[in-house]
């Protein structure tokens, strides 16, 4: 614990450093726009463009040529790197648990349809990370996410990392997926919209046996409470206007699914409240030094329903060797 204190206390230094510092990186640009037949987005760094405000990176702005409007907030970001989390109350410090969006962050064009994010050791919880989005047509975008523990500091059993989708004012909030003990070839759908923020707000894999020791201190926070209902296969989907947002990974192992229906912030008529569609990645028993990895595709097409969704899910955990 006295560990634990030094280092809050000179992270607090750090962490005034780091807001006195222009988030604007000296690597040259730090955002471009990609397309596919149908899509088009913006991926950046933490850096500011526009109306999308500075401190949140990934999909600044995502269309398609069936939607005009962007499906995340334009202030805010879709698929953003917005924390790391352990079992402690490190994350009262805001500068700490917002750390992923504070910290300098690299941003590569590899080419016209690849973006890649780089981001050094950060300066609490010591972890190196490589986001790389590839569009593919027509409305794919394949994401590998790269993160590598350089120092032991993460308490209550594991590793954790959040990101998340701050959707513009969608008609439902709700997401969807497979409850537990169904099955792509009979499955039993299950709606998901919290009650409010921090309430029953993250899904586990019904195979997800993994319990946080969370400190009796440790914040109110997404990833804290747990829901009843479990996931049977690793995707969900979310509508938008006239299209639908599916996310899918090729595996349940580490994954969990969260949502907040004001995670958002106030919309602009101050009439209601933008939901945050987002996701986990859990690491127990992580090792310095050792690189873990998880992928996924986000697809951004037009609502065909329900069986077009399991379709595109199988169509990815066929060709991503799924383990499901």
């Amino acid at each position: 614990m006295n560990r634990n204190h030094t280092h809050l206390t000179s992270l607090a230094i750090l962490g005034l450093l780091f807001l006195a510092l222009p988030l604007r990186m000296v690597f040259g640009e730090d955002f471009a726009e990609f397309r596919t037949h149908e899509l088009q987005c913006v991926i950046g760094n933490n850096a500011a463009m526009g109306e999308h405000h500075q401190g949140y990176n990934g999909v600044f702005r995502l269309t398609s040529i069936h939607q005009p409007e962007s499906l995340f907030v334009p202030e805010w970001a879709g698929l953003n790197l917005e924390h790391y989390f352990d079992g402690s109350d490190a994350g009262k410090d805001q500068n700490i648990l917002f750390e992923p969006r504070r910290s300098p962050m690299e941003f590569h064009k590899i080419d016209d349809r690849t973006a890649e994010l780089r981001q050094p050791p950060t300066p609490y919880w010591k972890v190196e990370s490589i986001t790389r989005f590839r569009l593919a047509d027509p409305y794919y975008i394949d994401v590998t996410f790269q993160s590598t523990p350089r120092e032991s500091v993460f308490q209550g059993g594991a590793m954790g990392v959040f990101w998340a989708g701050y959707i513009n004012n969608p008609s439902d909030k709700s997401i969807f997926y497979l409850s537990g003990g169904s099955t792509l070839d009979k499955p039993q759908w299950q709606q998901f919209c919290t009650q409010y923020h921090t309430h029953d707000s993250t899904v586990k894999s019904e195979g997800d046996s993994f319990q946080w020791k969370f400190f009796p201190t440790a914040p109110e926070m997404l990833y804290t409470h747990l829901s009843k209902i479990n996931y049977s296969v690793p995707f969900y989907y979310g509508r938008f206007q006239n299209m639908v947002w599916i996310v899918v990974f090729p595996e349940a192992k580490g994954i969990r699914f969260a949502h907040s229906p004001s995670g958002g912030g106030a919309t602009r008529a101050r009439d209601d409240q933008y939901p945050a569609w987002d996701f986990q990645f859990i690491v127990p028993d992580y090792k310095v030094g050792q690189t873990y990895q998880t992928q996924y595709r986000a697809i951004y097409k037009v609502w065909a329903g329900r069986e077009d969704v399991l379709k595109e899910v199988k169509r990815y955990l066929e060709t991503s060797g799924s383990r499901k």
